[in-house]
């Protein structure tokens, strides 16, 4: 594997710190950095003295803008493999973060979306800012949450999670908290004294100890004041439903997420909502890290992901052409494909969990 600056390693007393140093492109990840941070992290495991993992991101704009979405928008043109590659390694590396046996520490600073979530969000302990921009942001370009995503909305308290997937609605320190996203708010301009303050830690007791001396009450979300809307509006079954409520809500915040999720992809958005509602009755976020991997291979082979790269990272005219351009237009059998079995290119991580425990 070539080892390259995208991931500095550095220990600081008890603490490994992990740094995604790819700052001109806020972070986004590349399998070479996915497989930089996996092997850091088994190293760190094996190491007796190192007590805590951290995980930030180099630059003030933001921890992780996600995956290198240009690489995969042209992995698909070509009809490549890369990305279900890179895929199959960001999710095992979801996985194991969620089950590494020691702290593991993001400092959820700025800008933290797709992939950004996934090597944060599943750690023990999740630090926001007041610069913290947290989103899923998939549906608006053809894609459906993935890194297990769906796991962590479908878990969000009522319906916000399938408000966030569907409008790919960009949250603050405050609604990350409250949709379960982050667990503490640190000012960021003291994210550099509890480093420090970390570093000497010689147990996870300490490790919570002292992040929670050093947070700080987070500034007021948006969501809470909303939460009777959309809850009643998100617990339908469909997408159209969905929109039906919104519309006929009376109330304007409503119908602007309506207009929100109308723009996205139709195929992409029936997708997402089947997704979170599989997630939900899933007990394992393998399992639905196995479901998210069908999506993403059979959302790669199609036509919207390409095009909403195109439309929104490419030349950015902000017009994407879904095909099917309809919700109405997309079938119960167009939505069934995405959860297909794979054969033998399944993720498996589920049945190898079971196999292990």
């Amino acid at each position: 594997m070539d080892h390259d600056d995208s991931v500095l390693l550095h220990t600081r007393g008890y603490l490994r710190h992990i740094t995604l140093n790819r700052p001109r492109a806020l972070n986004a990840l590349n399998h070479a950095m996915v497989l930089r941070i996996d092997e850091a992290l088994a190293e760190a495991e094996r190491d007796d003295s190192v007590t805590a993992v951290l995980i930030t991101g180099a630059g003030e704009r933001g921890l992780c803008a996600g995956g290198d979405i240009r690489s995969i928008h042209d992995d698909a043109r070509a009809g490549g493999t890369a990305s279900m590659a890179f895929w199959r390694d960001e999710y095992r590396l979801n996985a194991r973060i969620a089950r590494y046996p020691k702290p593991y520490v993001a400092f959820m600073d700025g800008i933290v979306m797709g992939g950004g979530v996934g090597v944060s969000a599943h750690g023990d302990v999740r630090v926001v800012t007041e610069r913290s921009r947290v989103a899923m942001p998939e549906t608006g370009i053809g894609f459906v949450p993935d890194v297990g995503g769906t796991y962590l909305l479908g878990s969000a308290p009522g319906e916000l999670g399938t408000h966030l997937a569907l409008t790919a609605q960009t949250v603050g320190a405050g609604d990350a908290l409250l949709c379960g996203l982050a667990d503490h708010f640190v000012p960021a301009r003291h994210l550099a004294a509890l480093t420090e303050a970390l570093a000497d830690c010689r147990t996870p007791g300490e490790i919570g100890a002292t992040v929670r001396d050093h947070a700080r009450p987070a500034p007021d979300g948006e969501l809470a004041a909303h939460r009777e809307w959309i809850d009643a509006c998100y617990r339908a079954d469909s997408v159209e439903t969905i929109l039906d409520r919104l519309d006929n809500s009376g109330v304007p915040a409503a119908a602007r997420a309506a207009e929100t999720i109308r723009v996205k992809s139709p195929t992409a958005l029936k997708v997402t909502l089947r997704a979170l509602r599989g997630a939900r009755g899933m007990d394992s976020l393998e399992a639905v890290l196995d479901q998210e991997y069908r999506t993403s291979c059979t959302a790669f082979a199609g036509s919207d992901l390409v095009e909403g790269v195109r439309a929104q990272i490419i030349d950015k005219d902000r017009a994407p052409r879904w095909s099917p351009a309809e919700l109405a237009e997309v079938t119960e059998d167009d939505v069934a494909r995405f959860f297909a079995p794979l054969g033998d290119r399944e993720l498996g991580l589920e049945p190898a969990r079971r196999a292990a425990g």
